[in-house]
């Protein structure tokens, strides 16, 4: 009976001892689950360091939002803040949804159209610190939280404006996620770029004669070039440059791509005949927002060059 009663109080204590780890793996899992939870949604209120340096404290996950320049608006829609958005400016075109939004201004900014939309969140640029200072003044004395966002001039600084978006709204995990994919894209399409023999060299007409206009480094169509393993045309250059229809000549591309639309202007343009691109018809209009843009299209913009520039590999 002694050995019954030992061996009962041995399971029970064995029972007991079992429903208390289930209770703290219980406890455990509801604090692992409520960690992750926390680690996903932002906190607010939060403060971002934006390309101004100034720390802007944000109270609340911006309900209204509006966007200064093409490149925010792109970028907050791609974060899924479509709805959000309640002003562009008179320059966006993309996604085609913002055709519905209000216009706040183009080269000028209506501050009165802004401060009417009740914005709890303004997305500026660094490009138009100096023009738009008053802007940026007024709607700071009323309260309203303005984050300026850096001038992009590399596919990094992208990355940088997308992050700095996405912790402003509180979305900064689709903000990694959307870098994630933009730089898997790029890998992609430089890894099949590898098996490139026959380097192209590519000429960007950004405006039409007389004044011809071309990038040079430190701009994404020079960057892009070297992704697709080309060689842009006017890479001793710098930035935009102006070139004379002579020196345009004499670096001969392979390949000339139109931002606005003139390829056949260009095929018909004088003197021109004897240029390869000119002789083998490789003259292309491509999408200048794909190309220029500083947003999240930007891969996209590398996906279509490759395709303009190498058809036989990117295009099979």
């Amino acid at each position: 009976m002694k050995k019954i009663f030992s061996l009962l109080f041995l399971m029970t204590l064995i029972g007991m001892l079992m429903g208390g780890c289930a209770s703290e793996q219980k406890k455990t899992g509801d604090s692992g689950e409520s960690k992750n939870k926390t680690e996903q949604t932002a906190v607010f209120p939060l403060k971002v360091k934006d390309a101004s340096g100034n720390e802007v404290k944000i109270e609340k996950k911006p309900k209204r939002i509006v966007s200064i320049i093409p490149s925010n608006t792109e970028t907050a829609y791609a974060l899924g803040l479509g709805k959000e958005v309640v002003g562009v400016s008179d320059f966006d075109n993309y996604p085609s949804d913002v055709k519905n939004k209000e216009k706040i201004g183009g080269m000028e900014f209506n501050v009165e159209k802004i401060l009417s939309l009740k914005p709890d969140l303004v997305l500026t640029h660094e490009s138009i610190i100096k023009s738009a200072a008053d802007l940026h003044k007024q709607l700071q004395d009323a309260g309203i939280p303005v984050v300026v966002v850096n001038d992009a001039q590399s596919f990094d600084k992208v990355y940088q404006s997308i992050e700095l978006i996405g912790t402003a709204t509180g979305e900064k995990i689709k903000a990694d996620q959307l870098i994630d994919g933009m730089k898997k894209k790029i890998a992609g399409i430089e890894k099949k770029a590898e098996g490139i023999k026959e380097q192209k060299k590519v000429l960007f007409e950004v405006s039409p004669a007389p004044e011809i206009y071309t990038t040079g480094k430190n701009t994404f169509m020079d960057e892009m070039t070297g992704i697709i393993h080309a060689k842009n045309a006017a890479g001793d250059q710098n930035g935009w440059v102006k070139l004379d229809q002579e020196a345009m000549i004499k670096h001969n591309p392979d390949v000339i791509i139109t931002t606005y639309g003139g390829s056949k202007q260009v095929l018909d343009r004088k003197g021109w005949q004897d240029v390869k691109a000119v002789k083998n018809k490789r003259v292309f209009d491509v999408n200048t927002d794909l190309l220029t843009r500083s947003g999240p299209r930007l891969a996209e913009g590398v996906e279509e060059l490759a395709k303009t520039v190498y058809p036989e590999t990117f295009k099979k």
